[in-house]
């Protein structure tokens, strides 16, 4: 039996609107332990990661906001998925904003390195997340994570992983992308790392481009890990989201790309993130998170 730990980290302030701290929450009143069980898992542990608002710390520097707490969460984080993992427990994380992605891979490939293996990510964003301190026309941390990941970007933030970066930019790939800062395109062509757009799941296919990419990121050694930012779904499905980008994945797509990730059996961890109750309709993107996180836990319509 495959021993699920969930860990409910409560930040905004990666984000440039506040709610998404409460987002760990709203999944949870969806009915996500209840339903994991229901697949004969066991859920061994939920843990919090509490962070300070922003009412109670400083900005700090304009180009990498509330950088300090940041990447205090972030290295709690990735302390307790890597800890999680060396027990044997599967991490299902719950955001908050996408710069949690900095703990929680940060924590898989650390150990997975002491076993000599590397991490392959699929990433589902409308936004690519490449931005770095010099780069962002923001300042918003929750737009870097994934340079950070790739050895991009304040380097308090990369050093979580440990001595060298947490990703190859060979085993990553982007699904659902449709919102690209204009400065963030150098970042991506000079790391190499395979974006899907929305267009070219249009044009060839989504089912196609998924098999792609997970053959992609498959050549990883040690597994895949799911990073789900719910905006990389259309708001008309996920209204619940702080950066809303019309033209975006479909319930089905969005459900395929985690079944067929689930289908490998290679998955080693799954974080779903950016859902903000504040913005939602009912807690229709709280129950469509819980949905996904099934999906790639294996839950089949047969």
């Amino acid at each position: 039996m495959k021993t699920v730990s969930i860990g409910n980290v409560h930040v905004d302030l990666g984000a440039g609107r506040r709610g998404v701290d409460m987002g760990p929450s709203a999944i949870h009143l969806a009915g996500l332990v209840g339903e994991v069980r229901e697949l004969g898992l066991e859920v061994v542990e939920t843990f919090e990661v509490h962070v300070p608002s922003p009412e109670a710390v400083d900005v700090g520097n304009a180009s990498a906001r509330y950088l300090p707490t940041i990447v205090a969460a972030c290295s709690k984080l990735a302390d307790k998925v890597e800890k999680a993992m060396d027990l044997g427990h599967f991490p299902v994380i719950l955001g908050g904003d996408h710069s949690v992605a900095i703990g929680t891979v940060s924590g898989i490939a650390r150990h997975l390195r002491k076993k000599g293996q590397s991490l392959g990510v699929i990433w589902v964003d409308a936004h690519t997340d490449m931005n770095t301190p010099d780069t962002s026309p923001s300042g918003n941390i929750h737009g870097m994570p994934l340079a950070v990941l790739l050895g991009e970007g304040h380097p308090d933030l990369v050093a979580i992983a440990g001595e060298r970066p947490a990703l190859d930019p060979e085993f990553v790939a982007v699904i659902g992308a449709r919102d690209i800062d204009h400065r963030e395109r150098e970042v991506i062509k000079r790391t190499g790392i395979r974006v899907y757009t929305m267009s070219e799941l249009d044009d060839r296919g989504t089912a196609v481009c998924v098999r792609e990419a997970i053959e992609r990121v498959s050549r990883a050694t040690g597994g895949i890990h799911l990073s789900f930012d719910l905006d990389g779904v259309d708001p008309d499905h996920a209204p619940g989201v702080g950066t809303p980008v019309p033209g975006g994945l479909d319930i089905r797509e969005s459900h395929l790309i985690c079944e067929k990730l689930a289908q490998t059996k290679r998955l080693v961890g799954v974080e779903v993130v950016e859902l903000n109750p504040i913005l939602d309709d009912k807690n229709r993107t709280g129950k469509l998170a819980v949905w996904l996180v099934l999906s790639a836990l294996g839950k089949s319509i047969l």
